[in-house]
């Protein structure tokens, strides 16, 4: 067969067919594959949707302002807060053993008991804030907790620069103190702010060094006011803010959105055992450490106004026995004989909700704004007593530590309460036990020189009944001006006190 037969023979016709059904084919699929692109349907899934987000430039801008506000204000403050490196030393003896084993068993051979004394240092680290200037000092406001067992204070300025500092004064009931150090530099002060115009939701931003990373910035919310219960007894109505707080923050600015120091971070709450922030800061209102900061200037110390009074939270019992549902303040539970309160007219039960025409809410604001006074200033307490309204005006006086704890002078020297089942348990009294419960009786106090005891059942006071808080304290004022005894049950014996005489 010659070549032009097998082009036109069947079967050289099938295979012709054929290549050409694949040529098209894989042009077909080459085709498909070029007008897709792989890579990018793979990113489209990783990412769906991602070609089609757009961010808003109208939002990008409010965003791109608050970030420039945050860093103006990390700016703004960063150099007017440093860190406070402390040393704390301590000294102890310690046994030579140098003769061993001669002056083990045998003593020393030079006679003076053989101790030595060593040296034991300690380092801290903490905040301050850079809050006034004369001349060339400088004075920074930190935490008494800070410093207050430091031998050696050290100044870490915000540009790396240490300077030696020392302790200007110190006060434990607010937990404040003041140190000083000298400078040519040009430094700048923190500004202070209104902790009184701080409210819940405002934006907190906690400058300090926390960890013992110096100059850090985080950035919250202010969770709460008013908060009470702070560490060590500090009586400060401190600020709660979720801003990050940890260890070495002490001492350092709490400051709102304008940079203004509203707070001085403090203390945390936390569930850890190495005190790690959970979102639970606490701040001490700058407000607070106004003053504090003259007196510390001027004196060293903080000096305190003395109403004279010992006072507690009315519970829910004793609010309800003496009509005082609903009402904020403090009780007067004890009144100092000879006090500024004494001699203006308060007395025990007296419920306290306003100074000077501002509301108390509670036992450590009242503390607080009384402390604030000035000796010689006359003041004008709002009471509720006995259902009724009274203002009161007090000449305050200069509080003296040794006087506010002379309990000798503490009228009456007890805590009565109402009888409740839960008291019933507390104390073991029986079901049917009438009268008011003593909770409470202040060594040496009149109460206790009478011989009233913690578990007795008061139902009388000098001869009259009394069976209920709101009769005692009415008898306590009518007919105590002279003397006071009690009638009371304790345990199957009814008894009469000794009768204590002012």
């Amino acid at each position: 067969m010659n070549f032009s037969q097998r082009l036109s023979s069947r079967n050289f016709f099938i295979f012709n067919l054929v290549l050409l059904g694949a040529i098209f084919g894989f042009s077909l699929a080459f085709l498909s594959f070029s007008c897709s692109n792989p890579f990018k349907t793979a990113k489209a899934q990783n990412n769906p949707g991602y070609s089609d987000v757009v961010i808003p430039e109208d939002a990008l801008k409010v965003a791109e302002g608050l970030q420039t506000v945050f860093r103006s204000v990390a700016g703004k403050v960063l150099p007017s807060v440093v860190e406070l490196k402390t040393v704390s030393i301590r000294r102890q003896q310690t046994p030579n053993f140098n003769g061993i084993p001669w002056e083990f068993f045998f003593g020393p051979r030079d006679g003076n008991g053989g101790n030595q004394e060593r040296e034991f240092r300690s380092q801290g680290l903490g905040s301050g804030i850079i809050v006034r200037k004369d001349g060339s000092t400088y004075y920074v406001l930190t935490n008494n907790h800070v410093v207050q067992d430091a031998n050696e204070i050290i100044v870490a300025l915000n540009d790396g620069k240490e300077i030696p500092a020392k302790l200007i004064g110190k006060d434990e009931r607010k937990d404040l103190a003041l140190v000083s150090f000298s400078s040519d530099d040009h430094l700048p002060l923190a500004e202070m702010g209104d902790s009184d115009a701080v409210r819940v939701g405002d934006w907190a931003i906690a400058v300090g060094n926390p960890l013992g990373y110096m100059s850090s910035v985080t950035m919250g919310i202010v969770s709460a006011v008013g908060r009470t219960g702070g560490p060590g007894g500090n009586i400060n109505d401190f600020i709660q803010t979720d801003t990050s707080i940890n260890q070495g923050n002490s001492g350092g600015a709490l400051v709102n959105i304008r940079g203004e120091v509203i707070g001085i971070n403090t203390w945390i709450a936390s569930n850890s055992s190495g005190g790690g922030s959970v979102g639970l800061g606490f701040a001490i209102p700058i407000n607070n450490a106004k003053r504090t900061i003259d007196d510390f200037i001027n004196s060293g110390e903080v000096s305190y106004g003395w109403l004279g009074v010992s006072l507690s939270e009315a519970d829910r019992d004793t609010a309800q026995a003496l009509g005082l549902e609903g009402k904020r303040g403090a009780l007067a539970a004890q009144v100092f004989l000879g006090s500024p309160a004494d001699k203006g007219g308060i007395q025990p039960g007296d419920f306290i909700t306003h100074l000077n025409g501002r509301e108390m809410r509670g036992v450590n604001p009242l503390m607080l704004a009384v402390g604030d006074l000035k000796p010689g200033e006359r003041a004008t307490f709002t009471v509720i007593r006995a259902g009724a309204t009274v203002d009161m005006t007090v000449r305050i006086e200069a509080r003296n530590n040794e006087t506010a704890a002379e309990n000798s002078k503490l009228w009456p020297g007890l805590i009565p309460v109402p009888i409740t089942d839960a008291v019933k348990n507390a104390l073991n009294l029986d079901k049917d036990a009438k009268g008011l419960a003593v909770i409470q009786v202040i060594p040496n106090s009149p109460a206790a020189v009478v011989g009233l005891l913690r578990g007795d059942r008061i139902t009388g006071l000098n001869g009259e009944k009394v069976q209920d808080l709101a009769a005692f304290y009415r008898v306590l004022r009518e007919k105590a001006g002279k003397e006071l005894w009690f009638d009371v049950v304790r345990g199957e014996n009814t008894l009469e006190t000794l009768k204590f005489k002012r």
